[in-house]
C-alpha cells in the first residue's frame, strides 16, 4: 500500500490536581476551545471537549504521528501554562499526574458526544471517582 491510512478515535480524561474544582464557568469554555486548539496543533482534531469543575473529557481523532500519551502530556502542560494566567486564584492549577484513555467506535460518536456534553448533570447523580472505577457498562465511555 502506497500510503497510510489510520482512523482512531480517543476519548481522554484527566482530573486536576487533588481534584481541586479549579475550572469554574469564568475559564470553562475558554479552556475547552483551547484544548480544541492544541489538539488540531497536533495533528489529532478534537470532535468534542467539555469539563466539569474538578475534570475534562475530549474525544479525538488520534495523529498518526503522535503517541497518545505524548498528545496528552502536551494537552496538560500547555493549558496549565494558560490557565494559570486567565486569574490569581488559579495561579497553583495544576492537572493530576494520569489520565483515562479509551477508545471509540465510530458508531458510539454521537454518543460519547452527548455523554461528553451532559458531564454537570450526569455528576449530580454519580461521582467521577465512583464511574471511573465502576463504570455502568463496557461500552459507555467513562469518567
Amino acid at each position: 500500500m502506497a500510503q497510510s491510512l489510520a482512523k482512531v478515535l480517543v476519548h481522554v480524561i484527566f482530573s486536576t490536581k487533588c481534584r481541586r474544582a479549579f475550572i469554574t464557568n469564568d475559564v470553562r469554555d475558554e479552556l475547552c476551545a483551547y484544548f480544541v486548539g492544541i489538539h488540531r496543533n497536533l495533528e489529532s482534531p478534537a470532535i468534542s471537549a467539555g469539563a466539569v469543575d474538578d475534570h475534562v473529557h475530549v474525544l479525538f481523532s488520534l495523529s498518526r504521528n503522535y503517541a497518545i500519551k505524548t498528545i496528552v502530556e502536551e494537552v496538560k502542560k500547555s493549558s496549565s501554562k494558560w490557565i494559570k494566567t486567565k486569574a490569581p486564584a488559579l495561579r497553583t492549577f495544576a492537572w493530576q499526574s494520569g489520565y483515562g484513555a479509551f477508545s471509540v467506535g465510530q458508531s458510539a460518536v454521537a454518543a460519547t458526544k452527548r455523554y461528553i456534553a451532559g458531564q454537570e448533570e450526569h455528576h449530580r447523580r454519580r461521582t467521577f471517582q465512583d464511574e471511573f472505577r465502576k463504570p455502568e457498562s463496557p461500552g459507555v465511555a467513562r469518567g
